[in-house]
Order: structure tokens, then sequence, then C-alpha cells
């Protein structure tokens, strides 16, 4: 496990602006299976559906950072009702999670975009060079590559976080986070908690550190003073601030979302989100 000290924050509490394609988030997700790795970076709708297909998975979430559906400044779109009609990009798929919680959404206020919008699918960095270039009316996109954008003029006209509360939550929830043996993390508990107060400390680190963020400005690719300045902006919205047992009960919502919505091709067999999902380290 990593040692404390200057140099982790940025690998710690998840700093990056790459994306993992679906092989590689295969690939990694594999090794964890097969303990050749100890934990990952995953959702919990992820460990969700391992865990409702016998494996013992679990989740401890890292960061509530979103994306949104960005439109250039002087879009006239501002809600749901507003993509009907429109050219709307979606990184990831069909079943990408962020894009499901938004078509459950839109279902409510009446609107079905995948028949009344033009749907295109990408990768998050073609998408960001489409909407550059103009050729979609609004992209939704992971929260990196919305920083990106909103660097150079576009704006967060859906921000996700938004529509989460609008399907139930009762505030920001963490969607990322750490996935690992649960029976690997009850034999090393100790270690494991160590690991997860780390994080906790690194991303205090960031929130308070000009001379951190401008050290690592060039790690993660950013020269321009209010690219740096958004990017740090959003990445500290999605510092986790509830509880534990608040974080698990507005999952259990969504999850009932995306179950309803995704269907057996999405979770697996679990309807609800399966019982011990969650890791619960010494200090919740």
């Amino acid at each position: 496990m990593p040692e404390r000290g200057r140099s982790q924050p940025k690998h710690l509490s998840g700093l990056g602006r790459g994306h993992l394609t679906a092989s590689f988030a295969t690939a990694y997700r594999s090794l964890l299976k097969a303990a050749s790795v100890d934990l990952m970076l995953s959702d919990w709708l992820w460990v969700a559906r391992e865990r409702s297909l016998g494996d013992n998975i679990v989740f401890y979430p890292l960061s509530s950072a979103v994306g949104a559906v960005m439109t250039p400044a002087q879009s006239s779109i501002r809600d749901v009702v507003d993509l009907k009609h429109k050219k709307l990009a979606v990184a990831g798929g069909p079943l990408d999670k962020s894009w499901l919680l938004l078509r459950a959404y839109a279902l409510r206020a009446g609107v079905d975009l995948t028949k009344d919008a033009t749907i295109v699918y990408g990768a998050p960095p073609l998408l960001l060079q489409k909407a550059l270039q103009e050729e979609t009316e609004a992209t939704l996109t992971y929260w990196n590559f919305c920083a990106d954008l909103e660097s150079k003029g576009f704006k967060r006209a859906i921000d996700l976080q938004d529509i989460i509360r609008g399907l139930g939550a009762k505030g920001p929830v963490g969607m990322l986070g750490y996935a690992f043996n649960g029976d690997w993390a009850n034999r090393t508990r100790s270690t494991v908690n160590r690991f997860l107060e780390a994080t906790r400390s690194a991303k205090e680190i960031l929130v308070s550190s000009e001379a951190e963020w401008q050290r690592l400005a060039p790690t993660i690719r950013i020269g321009d003073a209010n690219a740096l300045a958004i990017y740090r902006q959003r990445y500290t919205e999605g510092i986790l601030r509830r509880s534990l047992a608040q974080e698990e009960t507005d999952t259990r919502t969504l999850y009932g979302v995306l179950a309803d919505i995704g269907g057996r091709e999405l979770v697996g067999p679990a309807r609800e989100l399966p019982p011990g999902t969650f890791y619960s380290p010494a200090w919740e």
C-alpha cells in the first residue's frame, strides 16, 4: 500500500484527466477478481452487480464529482425538456449510468430521449472535440471533460447532481470509489482503514493548498490558470462530506432507478442494492 508523503495526494485522491476505456476497465476488474491487485477505482453499480453474482466485492465511496450536459454559452438548453429535437452526444454507451439517470429523469418530465432526441455515443475525448467543432448541440460527459469545456466557454446546462436529487437523493452521491475484495479487507482491516484515511487526508490537502495544485498542474496537463481553477473547483466540490449511512441510503434509491431503466443487462439479478455493498471503516 502507498505510504503517506508529499508525493501521494495526486494518486490517493483520484486526480487524473484520462478516462478508462471499457477494455481497460474490464481488464482491471479481472485483475481484482483474480487477486492480482488489491483494489481499484470503480463504481457501486459494478460492485453491486458482482455481489449479486456471488463475488464478495465491496465499495467505499471516494468522490461525488459527476458530469453534466454541457452546451455552448449561448445555447437555450436549460432543462431536459429543452433536449427534445436536439443532437445530444453521450460519453460511454447505452448502459452508461449517467446517461441512464438522465433518461430516467427525462421520462418523469414526459421526454423519451431515445425517441425525442438524436443520440450519438462516443469516447469522451472525441466528444469534446465534436463539441468544440459545434457538431453537436449538447454533450453529456464526465466531470473532468466538463471542466475542459467549461474553461473554453461552455456552460453546465444540466448538472447531473441536480438530476440525482430530482430522482430522490437527499444530497450529492459518491458515484466513484474504491472496489476491493471483502475477504481481503477483513484480513487486512487495519491496513485498509489507514489507506482510506490517507485518501481523506490527501483530499483535505488539495482543498487548502494552492501550492499542491501548482505542483500537480503539469501532471494533469493543465497549463492555463483559469482552466486549473475550474478543475480545482469541480474536483473539490466532489469531496464527500456526508456519512456513509447517508451515502448508502441515496445509493439504494438510485440503484432502484437504474434497475428499472437498465434492467438485468445493467444490474444483473438483483433488483435492490445487495446487502454489504458498502465497506464500513473504523471511523464510520
